[in-house]
C-alpha cells in the first residue's frame, strides 16, 4: 500500500483511539476497573508507539524451544547477524536488527532491548526493508520466568508478529491458548512459518500445512499468512522475507497493530457491558412516578384544604353579617398548613405531617418502579448504573416535595371580585332590618309614655317598619345561600387549578431529582455504545 493508504489508515485509526477513550470515560464506575485498565494500558502504550519512530517496524520472532526460531531469524537476516547472535551473553535477552532508517535508539529504549545489530543488505532485501526492526525473543516455553515475561510484555508491543512453529509441536495448545487464539484479531499483523520442514518426508509437508491451517482457523486465524520454510537448508526463507519486506513497505504495520488491539479491547467492553438498550424514560412511567409522589407528599391533603380554605374566607366575607363573626374561631385549613401566607418567598416549609414510614415506602417504590421501567432492556451493568442514579435523589425527595409544595401558587390570599358586592349588598339589608327595628321601638317607646303615636307610611296594608325588617332579613339570609352556591363551584375551580399547579411542582422536583438522572445515565449508555462501536469498527 503507498503512503497515502498508510496515512489513511493513521487517521482512522486516530479516530478509534478517540472514540475508545470516549467509551473508557463513560463506562468509569459502571463497567469492571479490570476492563478499563486494560483499555488504558492500549491507549497509552498506542500514545507511546505513535511518539516514537513511525519510520520503523518492529517485526518480533515468536517461538517455543526446538522451533528453530533463532536459526531461520538468521536466515532471514544473514550470516554476520548469526555471528553477532552467538556473542550474546545471554539467550534471555532479546536481540534486534536493525536494518537503516536512524532514530531507533529511542524506540528500542521503549521496548527495552538493549542487545542491538545494525545489519547489512541482504540480496532481495534492501531498500524496501529500510526501517525494518527484527527481533529475536526467547522460547516462549521457557522454564525461566523472566524470558515468559519479556515474551508476554513484547507480544502487545511489537508491530508484526512472526510465529515460528516446528513439525513436532505445531499443534501445541501452549501457543494456541496461550498466545494465538487471544490474539486472533491481530491476523492483519500476523505471520506463521512452520520451520523445520526438512524435517518432513516431501508428501507430509501439504497434509501438515492443511493440519496448521486448520487449527489456526479454529484460534480465529482462518485468515492469516502460512509459510512452510527451513532455515537449515533455505527452503521458503526467501519468502518469509519477501512476506516481511512486503509488511514493512506497504507502511501501516504500525497501524494495523494497534488498530488490533483497539478492537480487541474494545471486544472486551463490549463483553463487559453485555448487548441491549434501554427502554428510556416514556411520558407514561414519568406521569406514574408523579402522582405516585404526590400521594405520598399529601398533596391530596392540601388539594382537599384548598377549597375548604376558599368557603371559609368566602364565608367571613360574604356571610350573613349577624353570624359571619362565628367563622373567626374556625381555623383556616390552609393557614393550619403554613400555606395560607401571599408572599412565597416568606415560605419555605409546610406544616404538612412529616413523611412516615408508609411515605417513604411510597416513594421508594415509585422510584424502583419508575428505575426499572426506564433500565428495561439494558445491560446487566448500565441496568444497575441507571437504578443507582434514580436512587441517588431518593433522601432528597421529601424535603424537596415539601418545599415544592411550600413554594407552589395556591392562590389563597386572592379574592374574588363578587366577595365585595356581597360584603355591600349584605350590610345594607342588614341596616334595613334594623332601621325597622328601631322604627317599631320608637313607636313601642311613644305607646309606653302615652304619647301621640304617628301614623307609620304603609305598603300594601303593611307597615313600613315591618316590611324593612322582613326584607332585610330574608335579602340577608338570600344573598348568604346564594353565596355558598357561588363558593362551592369557586372552591371546585380552586381546587383543580391547585391540584394542577401542586401536580406540575411534584413532576419538576420528579424531573431533577430523579427523571434527569436517569436521562443523563441512559445517555450515557447510548454514547457508550455508540463510541465502542466506532473504536471496534476496524
Amino acid at each position: 500500500m503507498s503512503r497515502h493508504g498508510g496515512t489513511k489508515e493513521a487517521s482512522r485509526l486516530q479516530r478509534r483511539l478517540e472514540a475508545l477513550n470516549d467509551a473508557r470515560e463513560l463506562a468509569e464506575g459502571v463497567l469492571p476497573d479490570a476492563t478499563l485498565d486494560d483499555v488504558l494500558h492500549v491507549l497509552e502504550r498506542a500514545s507511546s508507539r505513535r511518539s516514537l519512530s513511525a519510520d520503523h517496524t518492529v517485526v518480533g520472532f515468536f517461538g517455543a524451544t526446538g522451533s528453530g526460531k533463532s536459526t531461520l531469524f538468521n536466515a532471514v537476516n544473514g550470516a554476520e547477524i548469526a555471528t553477532a547472535a552467538a556473542r550474546r551473553p545471554t539467550t534471555s535477552e532479546p536481540l534486534a536488527s536493525v536494518w537503516g532508517a536512524d532514530g531507533s535508539e529511542p524506540l528500542l529504549d521503549w521496548l527495552d532491548v538493549r542487545q542491538r545489530h545494525h545489519a547489512d543488505a541482504v540480496e532481495g532485501f534492501a531498500d524496501e526493508a529500510s526501517g525494518l526492526i527484527l527481533l529475536d525473543l526467547p522460547d516462549f516455553d521457557s522454564t525461566r520466568a523472566a524470558n515468559r515475561q519479556t515474551v508476554e510484555r513484547l507480544v502487545g508491543m511489537v508491530d508484526v508478529l512472526v510465529w515460528v512453529l516446528d513439525p513436532q509441536k505445531y499443534a501445541d495448545a501452549a501457543v494456541h491458548d496461550d498466545f494465538l487464539a487471544p490474539l486472533a484479531s491481530h491476523g492483519a499483523v500476523t505471520l506463521v512459518v512452520l520451520n523445520q520442514i526438512d524435517r518432513l518426508p516431501e508428501a507430509d509437508v501439504k497434509p501438515v500445512m492443511e493440519s496448521l491451517r486448520g487449527i489456526l482457523a479454529r484460534d480465529g486465524l482462518g485468515k492469516v499468512q502460512v509459510l512452510a520454510a527451513s532455515a537449515l537448508t533455505g527452503a521458503g526463507v526467501d519468502k518469509v522475507r519477501a512476506a516481511i519486506r512486503q509488511v514493512v513497505a506497504r507502511r501501516e504495520a504500525l497501524a494495523l497493530r494497534l488498530s488490533a488491539d483497539v478492537s480487541q479491547v474494545a471486544g472486551r467492553l463490549m463483553d463487559a457491558s453485555g448487548p441491549g438498550e434501554p427502554a428510556g424514560v416514556k411520558s407514561g412511567t414519568g406521569a406514574r412516578l408523579a402522582e405516585e409522589l404526590s400521594r405520598a407528599a399529601n398533596v391530596p391533603l392540601v388539594v382537599d384544604a384548598v377549597p375548604r380554605s376558599y368557603k371559609h374566607e368566602s364565608t367571613r366575607r360574604t356571610g350573613w353579617p349577624v353570624t359571619r363573626w362565628l367563622v373567626r374561631f374556625r381555623p383556616d385549613p390552609l393557614r393550619r398548613l403554613n400555606l395560607r401566607s401571599t408572599s412565597k418567598a416568606e415560605v419555605s416549609r409546610t406544616s404538612l405531617p412529616p413523611a412516615g414510614a408508609p411515605e417513604r415506602a411510597r416513594t421508594d417504590a415509585a422510584v424502583r418502579d419508575f428505575a426499572d421501567a426506564a433500565s428495561d432492556g439494558a445491560p446487566g451493568p448500565w441496568r444497575a448504573s441507571i437504578r443507582g442514579a434514580a436512587r441517588e435523589g431518593r433522601e432528597r425527595l421529601p424535603d424537596a416535595l415539601d418545599q415544592a409544595i411550600a413554594r407552589a401558587d395556591l392562590k389563597a390570599g386572592q379574592k374574588s371580585w363578587w366577595w365585595a358586592v356581597f360584603n355591600v349588598i349584605q350590610w345594607l339589608a342588614l341596616l334595613t332590618a334594623v332601621g325597622g327595628l328601631g322604627w317599631l321601638g320608637v313607636l313601642a317607646v311613644l305607646g309606653y309614655l302615652q304619647l301621640p303615636v304617628p301614623d307609620v307610611p304603609r305598603v300594601e296594608g303593611w307597615p313600613l317598619p315591618t316590611l324593612m325588617i322582613a326584607g332585610g332579613a330574608a335579602l340577608g339570609i338570600f344573598l348568604a345561600i346564594t353565596a355558598k352556591f357561588i363558593t362551592a363551584a369557586a372552591a371546585r375551580l380552586r381546587a383543580a387549578a391547585a391540584r394542577k399547579r401542586l401536580k406540575s411542582a411534584v413532576a419538576a422536583v420528579a424531573g431533577k431529582l430523579v427523571v434527569e438522572p436517569v436521562e443523563v445515565e441512559i445517555s450515557r449508555l447510548k454514547s457508550f455504545n455508540a463510541a465502542v462501536k466506532a473504536a471496534a469498527a476496524a
